[in-house]
Order: structure tokens, then C-alpha cells, then sequence
């Protein structure tokens, strides 16, 4: 087994180029899913490293419940430094599944509460909240509980909601609303969720893998970016809204100055007030969740992993509107080897691949060195 046993835990290295390169110069699409990919995979592979490690390490403690012969020197001596680093990832594997357990418990308490305090809202896919200081929305994905609030197969079980307050429905033109919940939509149809989800997970699996983290959470919006500007069928419309819903957010008025993103004489698109319901008071339950004058993109959003549409965040706001101004990305499955997205994503491929065999050997040889070490 050797180093082997090593290898996964800082072969993530292998990619941070791709996590930087891949939100530039790859379509979001293809980003999101090849870093998410990446990322699932030297999670697992790093923690079963861990857990091999945690054995060995485990087994030379003193009452330990393993078989006697698996602290035999023939065990040992697989692992280099064995015991530094098995006594090493006993505490480190126990730190990493609480952390992983409490975020998946978290991210389900927080959804199943948010879809029990909108039960009193009327059941249609987009809930308006009557809220006159906070500017906000996001997408709830669906779960057990449908638009009623019930457990089972209701409406909406299976899609999920929009939630957007009345505060940023009042600063957007009917263009912009439409592409909001085109941006929202887009996050729902793609499970954009689940993604946020895994990236959070392996980065706590292993720190190395946090720059993934961040460049998933910025393609998966400019992915719905590119989704509402195709339904729109005008960027500079869904780049005014982005401009706009940041700046209310932030408590600032949007600048005269930003009016010039979209061409004037644009009517509004027909059919639009059948995409917004009545506002309706929220229900009493919701105001525990969402304290009064807080935006849940940074509380409620944030906590869970819901995609929220222009989070108040410095960088990727800016980011978000340049792309958007600038001509719409190609779609491309796999970047050519000569150039420099390219030489990063295959090494981030082979840093993957090799990371899949260094932890595969090492559990292998493993079992057979304890298969061999036990007493028939």
C-alpha cells in the first residue's frame, strides 16, 4: 500500500487550476457538472483513505474492539508513519462525519420548516411575500412536503417553489420579473440544489477541495443565467435585474446609470401577471424563519444551499453581469488539450483518475493484508 494511501488526500491540488479556469472559459453548464464530478470523487476517495488509516490507528489503541492481529507489525508496516498518521485520522474521519451529518441534517430541517411556514400561502409555484424591507428570492426545491404543506405526493412535491418577496418585485420592471423567475426556474429544472449540496460536502470532506466549492457556487447562477436569458431572449434585460436585486438587496436604490443596460420601449411580455399570484401575508410561522429586515439568501438560503438570485456577495455580482453583457457562451462537451482550460481540466482528470486507483489499491491491499492478518 504504501504512499498510495496518501495520494488521495492532497491530489485535489491537482484542481485548483480548473476551478479558476473552468468559471471563465468553459458554458456553466459543462463547469458545473465537470467540478462537481471532480469533486464527489476525491471526496469519497480522500475519505476512504482516511478510514484505512483510521483502522490501522485504531487497532493499536489500547481496548480497541478490533481482532488483536490487526495491530500485528505486518499490518503496521503497510502504512508509513503509522503511528503518527493512524492515530492522526482517528479524531480527523469522527470530525468530518459529524461535520457532513450536521449539514445534511441541517439542510432538511431547513427546507421541510420552510415548506411548512409557506403551507399558508396560496399553492401555486411562485409564494410572494408581503415584505416591504427585505429584497429577495431564491428556488425551494421539493421534498416530501407538496404546495399545501402536507406530506405525500402533493403539488409540487417533485418541483419545488420560488420565493420572492414584494420588496424586489417593486424594483423590477415586468422584463426583469420575468427573467427572475426564469433564473429561478432554471435552478429547479437543473437540481442546481443537489450540486451545492455535494460541493459543500466534499469540501468538507477535504479543505483542498473549497476552491471547487466557490467555483460551483458561481456557475451554477451562471448557469440559470444563461437559462433566463434564453427564455427572455435578451441578456441585457436579465443583467439589469441581476444589477438591480443585488443593489436593493444592499439597501441602496439602483443608479440612474443602470437604466442604460436595457433598451428603452421595452414592453412588458404578455402573460406575465398569470406567472405572479396575489401577495398574500406570509404565515405566522414564516416570521421565526425569516427574521424581520434579514434577506435569507445569507441566512435561510445560504444555510440550506438554495440557490438565492443576486446574493449580496461583491464578486461574483460584477462577474455575473459582464457575462451577461458579453455574447452568449459556446457549448462545448470537452475543451481541446492545447489550450490552457484544457490542459487543466485533464489534469484535474488525472488527479481524479488517479486518485480512483491510489484508494482502490490501498482498500485492496488492506483487506488482504487484514484477511491474512486475522486467525481463521
Amino acid at each position: 500500500m504504501g504512499l498510495f494511501v496518501f495520494l488521495p488526500l492532497v491530489l485535489p491540488l491537482t484542481a485548483w487550476p480548473v476551478a479558476r479556469l473552468a468559471e471563465q472559459r468553459l458554458h456553466p453548464r459543462t463547469a458545473t457538472r465537470l467540478l462537481t464530478g471532480v469533486a464527489a470523487v476525491m471526496a469519497v476517495c480522500s475519505t476512504v483513505c482516511l478510514g484505512l488509516l483510521m483502522v490501522v490507528g485504531t487497532a493499536q489503541l489500547p481496548g480497541n474492539p478490533l481482532p488483536d492481529a490487526w495491530s500485528d507489525p505486518e499490518v503496521r508496516a503497510a502504512v508509513p508513519h503509522d503511528e503518527i498518521a493512524g492515530r492522526a485520522a482517528v479524531p480527523t474521519l469522527c470530525v468530518v462525519a459529524v461535520v457532513c451529518a450536521r449539514t445534511l441534517w441541517r439542510h432538511h430541517r431547513v427546507r421541510r420548516h420552510a415548506h411548512r411556514a409557506l403551507a399558508g400561502l396560496p399553492a401555486t409555484q411562485v409564494a410572494v411575500l408581503r415584505d416591504a424591507t427585505a429584497a429577495y428570492a431564491y428556488a425551494l426545491p421539493g421534498g416530501r412536503y407538496g404546495l399545501d404543506g402536507q406530506r405525500g405526493s402533493g403539488p409540487g412535491r417533485a418541483y419545488g417553489r420560488i420565493v420572492v418577496t414584494s420588496a424586489l418585485l417593486d424594483c423590477l420592471e415586468p422584463a426583469e420579473r420575468r427573467a427572475l423567475f426564469a433564473h429561478e426556474r432554471a435552478h429547479l429544472d437543473a437540481r442546481h440544489h443537489r450540486h451545492l449540496l455535494a460541493v459543500r460536502l466534499a469540501a468538507q470532506a477535504n479543505p483542498f477541495l473549497r476552491p471547487l466549492r466557490t467555483a460551483v457556487a458561481y456557475t451554477a447562477e451562471r448557469w440559470a443565467d444563461e437559462e433566463a436569458a434564453r427564455a427572455v431572449g435578451n441578456r441585457r434585460t436579465v443583467a439589469r435585474a441581476i444589477g438591480k436585486a443585488a443593489l436593493v438587496s444592499h439597501g441602496a436604490a439602483p443608479p440612474p446609470g443602470l437604466a442604460a443596460l436595457v433598451p428603452p420601449g421595452v414592453a412588458a411580455p404578455p402573460g406575465l401577471a398569470a406567472l405572479v399570484p396575489p401577495v398574500a401575508a406570509p404565515p405566522p410561522g414564516l416570521a421565526a424563519l425569516v427574521p424581520p429586515g434579514a434577506a435569507p439568501p445569507p441566512g435561510l438560503a445560504a444555510l440550506a444551499g438554495l440557490p438565492a438570485f443576486a446574493a449580496p456577495a461583491p464578486g461574483p455580482v460584477p462577474r455575473r453581469v459582464t457575462a451577461l453583457l458579453a455574447p452568449a457562451p459556446t457549448p462545448r462537451h470537452w475543451a481541446s488539450v492545447f489550450t490552457t482550460v484544457g490542459l487543466a481540466v485533464w489534469c484535474a482528470a488525472a488527479g481524479t483518475a488517479v486518485s480512483a486507483m491510489s484508494s482502490a489499491n490501498a482498500a485492496v491491499t488492506m483487506l488482504f493484508i487484514l484477511h491474512a492478518a486475522t486467525p481463521l
